[in-house]
């Protein structure tokens, strides 16, 4: 059975902090809040592939407490794996969108992509990584945070299949 689940998460920019995407720490001026490390990427695609599987979103199965404050959210990723290889499921394809009017993702797009391939046990061609900003408009537009998107695509075998 193939399925499809869409992930989408947004963090506000705060000063000294680090800026992480899709497990690269890029330099800019401000870093995201959050949580865990605030990946937004990770986030978006976290929650993508537990849609995909009907296993609810990334706050159930990481919540805010004390055990999760400034975990990796590559590892995030990688957990998100293990639990999909319990449920018979197989990451076909993940493509997502990171939206920011700064800084440049391009640059940073092929280590995002092996970082993301790795962590959910995919070749690199499995993951999609692009870029837009939001032509000045809103929060995100004003520079105020970054915000992701994802769509996973999995294949779930079940007993007997």
């Amino acid at each position: 059975m193939i399925r499809s689940g869409i992930g989408y998460d947004i963090h506000r920019f705060a000063g000294g902090l680090k800026l992480i995407l899709g497990g690269v720490e890029i330099a800019h001026a401000r870093g995201l809040e959050g949580h865990s490390d605030a990946d937004v990427l990770s986030h978006a695609i976290a929650d993508a592939l537990l849609g995909a599987i009907g296993a609810g979103d990334i706050g159930q199965h990481f919540p805010n407490t004390e055990s999760f404050r400034g975990i990796s959210s590559i590892e995030i990723l990688k957990r998100v794996a293990e639990l999909l290889a319990r449920k018979n499921a197989r990451v076909l394809n993940v493509d997502a969108t990171v939206i920011a009017e700064a800084p440049k993702i391009a640059p940073h797009s092929t280590a995002m992509r092996q970082n993301i391939a790795a962590a959910i046990g995919v070749s690199e061609s499995d993951v999609s990584v692009k870029a837009t900003t939001n032509e000045k408009l809103g929060p995100i537009g004003q520079g105020e945070g970054i915000a992701a998107v994802a769509i996973a695509t999995v294949e779930i075998v079940r007993s007997g299949d």
